[in-house]
Parts: structure tokens; sequence; C-alpha cells
């Protein structure tokens, strides 16, 4: 439930400080990709607090070092490759409907589930994909004009820009669909467990790599000389310019923190599903921290997305009967096999 918890407060809280960021004078891209990752540091504390597992039965070698780092590494570039394409969709997008779109990292992980995951296909999986497959698609096809705001969210949304906002945020969900998936391939396949410190060591590390990529690119490109302005520009001053890229830090963190750990406790699939909770959240906070206006478009997308959701947590609870039931059979059959042992003795 914890760890439930700081994905959902993290996807609703990140993409809405994200936009208040930029509607009050944020314009730097490499900041706000940054800020996706900086929070890194954050989780050493609990790193450190976490203590060793105890190992349950033949203990597994360790991986090996270069292997771990190569997989960090490679991680880590593609996070924030990631990162960047969100940086750039919720600046062409109102945040409302960026979200909706965002959904479909959920269709797009049933798919890096089956085929890295080995996940099964059911119709109420592929009911899932399909439904969600056509709410973006309603969004991508809707009169951006019409979800603009007269507000504030409004003019920050450049109008000639939403067909890119769509696919980068398409390509973005992809990616992190891609991402959660080898995460959760990493745990079972390359370290074999999946204990509270692998999880935030490779949080840690993954990040910290995505991290040092988006600061490289904010010195390269010139943009750090142009940081000074924007926070004496910024509506509200330098302090709530410090205390919204922290909060964007600090949502970002919780979210893939969550789901890394619902990852190892559970599966990629699973971890996305509960995200998908967070989908009717942020329209409505948009609609009324930002302008946006909750079109029909909207409105309709948004309720497939629900139903695609719902398809999922349906197929998750027949899993968890048909799982029962075949261990209850288990322990019925181990029962009858130890009384007929007795009866044959006596």
């Amino acid at each position: 439930m914890v760890d439930m918890l700081m994905l959902l407060v993290g996807e609703a809280m990140a993409p809405l400080l994200t936009r208040l960021y930029y509607n009050s004078g944020g314009n730097s891209l490499w900041m706000v990709t940054l800020a996706q990752s900086a929070g890194a540091p954050l989780l050493v504390i609990p790193f450190l607090l976490t203590p060793r597992a105890a190992a349950v039965g033949e203990p597994r070698p360790a991986p090996a070092a270069s292997k771990m780092v190569a997989i960090c590494v490679a991680l880590g570039l593609v996070v924030g490759c990631d990162n960047l394409m969100y940086s750039y969709a919720m600046l062409y997008l109102p945040v409302s409907t960026f979200s909706l779109l965002a959904a479909t990292q959920l269709a797009f992980n049933a798919v890096t589930s089956r085929l890295i995951n080995a996940q099964r296909f059911t119709p109420l999986v592929v009911n899932s994909v399909v439904v969600l497959t056509f709410s973006a698609a309603l969004l991508g096809v809707d009169d951006p004009s019409s979800s603009v705001g007269g507000g504030a969210g409004g003019d920050a949304v450049q109008r000639g820009k939403h067909a890119a906002g769509v696919v980068l945020t398409l390509s973005a969900s992809a990616v992190y669909a891609l991402i959660l998936s080898l995460f959760e391939a990493t745990f079972d396949k390359v370290i074999g467990a999946a204990t509270p410190r692998w999880v935030l060591k490779m949080q840690i590390s993954t990040n910290a790599v995505a991290a040092t990529v988006s600061a490289t690119a904010l010195f390269a490109s010139g943009e750090w000389r142009t940081i000074g302005g924007e926070m004496a520009a910024f509506k509200g001053g330098k302090a709530a310019y410090a205390a919204t890229v922290v909060g964007v830090a600090v949502g970002w963190q919780a979210a893939t923190l969550g789901a890394v750990r619902l990852i190892a406790r559970v599966s990629s699939l699973f971890a996305n599903v509960t995200g998908t909770l967070a989908l009717p959240m942020v329209p409505v906070l948009a609609v009324a921290l930002f302008g946006d206006k909750m079109t029909g478009t909207k409105v309709v997308a948004m309720l497939m997305a629900v139903w695609g959701f719902l398809s999922y947590v349906y197929q998750h609870y027949l899993d968890g009967r048909r799982a029962a039931a075949r261990e209850g059979r288990v322990h019925a059959a181990a029962g009858c096999g130890i009384c007929t042992d007795q009866m044959n003795y006596s």
C-alpha cells in the first residue's frame, strides 16, 4: 500500500508541478529533464538504513560488477532520453491531454511484458490494449484549440505543437513501458533477488546516470546561463522557482521508486496498472488549477481509459483466484497423501 501510494502521489504531483513551472515563466527543457532524475540522492539515506535481507535457502552468487555497471548505464541513458521526451511533451500539451495520452503506457507495457517477461495475453488484456489505443487516437485527432482554456495553461501551450506533443507522449510512454519490463527482467534474470536494497541500488544508479547526462546537456547547450534570469523572472520569485523544481524532483522520484518496488514485489504490469489509477485525478486538477477545458472528447477518452484499466484489474483478480485454487488443490493433495501413508503404516 505504501508503494502504491508513492506511485499515485508522484504520478499526480510531477506533471502538475511541471506545468506550473512552464506557466510561471520556466523555459529550460534541460532543467525539467534534470529534475526528473536529480532526486536520486534523496534515496541514499533509506538505502543506508535498509538492513541486508537474510538469505533464504542456498544463496545465489552476486552478479558481476561489470555486468551491473553496464546494465545501469544503459538503463540510465534510456531513462534520460525518456525524461527529455516527457519534458517536450508537457511543454507542448495541456497537462490534462498529456495525462490521458500517457495512460497508453499500460497498453505498451502489455506488449513489452509479453515479449520480455513472458506475460500471457488474454481476451481482457487485448480488450484493454484496444480500448487504450482508441482513447489515445481520440486525443490525437482532437482539435487543440478546444483543449486550451483561457487561463495561464492556454497561453503556455503552443497550439502548432499539438501533433508533436502527441507523438512525443506516445513515444515516451512506449519507452517507459520498455524500461519497466527491463527492470523486471534485471531483477528476475540477472540479480535473482528483489530485496529492498537492490531496488534502491538500481533506482539510485540508473537515475544518477540519467541526471549526469541531463546536467551535461544543460551546460553543453548553454541553457545554464539563462537560469539566473529565469529564477528572477519566475512568478513568485526565486524561492517559488526552487520549490517548484524540487517538487518536480521529489514527485518523479516517489513515482519511480513506487513503480520499481511494485515491479520487484509483483510485476511491471501491476506497477503500470497502479499508475493508471492516477488517470482521473490529473485532468480534473488541471481544469481547476490551469484552466484546461474538459471537452467531450477528453471525457470519452477518460472513460475509455478507465475501462481499459478495469479490464486489467479484473484479469489480475481472475489470475489471483486461479492461483489460490491451484494452491488449495496442492495442499489438499498433500494432506491426502499424508493420511494414506499413515493408514498404510497402521
